[in-house]
Formats: C-alpha cells, sequence, structure tokens
C-alpha cells in the first residue's frame, strides 16, 4: 500500500488534468452513499465531527466491467485544535481494489480534498464563465484559495487575479505566493468595488452574512461558491441568487446542507425548478450551461465523494510506478 503526502499529491496531478478527470467522473457517476456524519462528544472541551464519506465504481454504468476502486474520505473536525496549534480540519483518503478489497493507497486527505474542491469550481467555470473571463476574484484568502485561482486560471484566460480577505495581511500573503508562480495576483481592500469589475468571483469562506451582493454583479458574471458547508452559512444574497442562473455540484447534497440554496428555498426566492442543472447533467450535456454573454451564472458546491475517488484514483495511477 502506498502512503501518499501533500507534497506528493502536487506532483501527482495538474489542474487541467484533474477538472478534465472530474469531468469524466461526473459523465460516468459512480455510487455515493449518504455521508456518515457523527458528535463525537469529549468532557473536557468542544465536541469533535467525525465525517465518512465513501464511494465506489458503478460497475452497471460501465457496463459490468471488472476492476475499479472503492474509497473512503475520514475527516475530523475538532474545533478546539487551533488552541494547540494544530488545523481543526484533519483528513485521510483510503484507496482500496475494487474486487479484492485490497488497500492500495492512504492519501493526505486535507491536499487532496483542496484540488479536488478546486478543479470542480473550474469544471463548472468551463461551462458557466464566459469564454473571455480574464479577471478573477477570490473572496477569503484561506488554504483554499491559491488552489482556487490556479483552478480557474486553467480553463479561462485569467489575466488579474484579485484576492480579499477581512484581514488584508492574509490576502497580500496569498497574492505574494501566486506572484511568486508567474500570477498577476494583488490583495483587494474594496469588495464592493471588486465585484462590479470581476468576470468570475469565487468565494471560499465560512461566513453566515452574504459577501457576495447580487446587485453589484456585473452582466456576464459567473459567480462560484464554495465555502459555505452548512445551512447556517451562506455567502451569496437574495439579490444574487435572483439575478443568476443557478448550477449546483450534485442537488442531493446543496438542497440539504448548502445555506446559499437551502435558505433562498425556504423563503421561496429560490423554486426547486430554477436550478437549471447538476455538475452531472452538464458533464452529460443533459442540460445547458451559459446561456449568452450577459447573464449571471451562480455556482454552488458542497463537495461529492465521487470527486474524491477520480482524484484519488488519479493520484494512485500517477504514483504506483
Amino acid at each position: 500500500m502506498l502512503t501518499i503526502s501533500a507534497a506528493e499529491v502536487d506532483r501527482a496531478l495538474t489542474f487541467p488534468g484533474l477538472v478534465d478527470t472530474l469531468r469524466t467522473a461526473f459523465r460516468e457517476g459512480a455510487v455515493q452513499p449518504v455521508r456518515h456524519h457523527h458528535a463525537v462528544e469529549r468532557p473536557d472541551g468542544a465536541a469533535s465531527t467525525l465525517l465518512l464519506m465513501p464511494a465506489w465504481t458503478d460497475f452497471h454504468a460501465a457496463g459490468g466491467s471488472a476492476g475499479g476502486h472503492i474509497g473512503v474520505k475520514i475527516v475530523t473536525v475538532s474545533p478546539d485544535n487551533n488552541a494547540v496549534g494544530k488545523p481543526a480540519v484533519m483528513g485521510l483518503y483510503l484507496l482500496l481494489d475494487g474486487s479484492t478489497g485490497e488497500p492500495e493507497s492512504l492519501i493526505d486527505g486535507q491536499r487532496l480534498t483542496q484540488w479536488r474542491t478546486a478543479c470542480a469550481s473550474a469544471l463548472a467555470a468551463s461551462y458557466l464563465a464566459r469564454d473571455d473571463a480574464s479577471r478573477l476574484l477570490v473572496v477569503g484568502a484561506g488554504a483554499l484559495s491559491p488552489f482556487l485561482a490556479k483552478a480557474h486560471s486553467a480553463v479561462r484566460p485569467i489575466k488579474t487575479i484579485r484576492i480579499w480577505n477581512r484581514t488584508p495581511a492574509n490576502a497580500e500573503k496569498v497574492a505574494a505566493d501566486l506572484r511568486a508562480e508567474g500570477f498577476a495576483a494583488g490583495a483587494a481592500t474594496d469588495l464592493d468595488a471588486e465585484l462590479g469589475q470581476a468576470d468570475i468571483v469565487s468565494s471560499a469562506t465560512i461566513t453566515t452574512t452574504p459577501l457576495i451582493k447580487g446587485t453589484l454583479l456585473r452582466p456576464g458574471t459567473h459567480v462560484d461558491l464554495v465555502g459555505g458547508f452548512t445551512p447556517a452559512m451562506r455567502e451569496s444574497d437574495d439579490d444574487a441568487i435572483m439575478r443568476a442562473r443557478v448550477y449546483v455540484d450534485t442537488r442531493a447534497g446543496a438542497t440539504k446542507e448548502a445555506g446559499d440554496i437551502v435558505q433562498p428555498l425556504a423563503s421561496g426566492v429560490l423554486k426547486p425548478d430554477a436550478i437549471v442543472a447538476d455538475l452531472h447533467e452538464l458533464a452529460r450535456g443533459q442540460k445547458e450551461g451559459r446561456g449568452s454573454p450577459d447573464e449571471i451564472t451562480l455556482f454552488k458546491s458542497v463537495g461529492a465523494a465521487l470527486e474524491d475517488l477520480a482524484a484519488g484514483i488519479a493520484v494512485y495511477k500517477a504514483l504506483r510506478g
């Protein structure tokens, strides 16, 4: 069994390559049971959360062929970790042989998640962003932000990248790292002004107060919402939902877990049939993406076990020798 580090994940993957891998995965499908979500009570602090996200090759969709893979992502969220200088979110990905169940690899789960999340957003942008989109605004300066910048740049001719964060120094650090890799990136201080200039807005925050104001978006903008992963979190306001054609990664996940979708559905601002398509339907050509240069599109992702499986297989195949 291979044990694969974050650095090895970086060496195994490319952004254009993983976008294409995810396109194929969403077109072909996989078996994705509902994720397991468990609270782990602790007598001396905040409870931890244990998440188990399994998926395996859909042999029926593949014509009953032998082989394939089984994978499960194991994630813990421990809020008290910040006090001891450790990340709150830890994770591993276990990849198994689909026929025998033999363990094939154990992969750094945090890095795999960063790659697959960013590339799923870029996959959506390949259908929803204008072909000439050149100005990218990334809202949030966490670990995912440089991955989003690079992934979107792999599918659209991005010439300018702006990073906004509540703490400007954090935005400048991300921008400086991107500049060191050859990207034209800079820190932004006025979020509202940037919203009115961006061709793509990619937001990865855990805010419960919307930062993306729909009235400020110019025609033709594509909005990519990544951060909110509970019904209480919301990155965009009602105006953004009402002005946009709305898309999601998976209907089952987004309509239950994503505040950007759950809250407008509950209030009636968004009707269920107004969700135009998910990534399965876009990848299969069953639903259309962007219809005109001037329309505003909005994509909300919450993550899918299929993405982890496809990325894990790609890393394993690249490194197994």
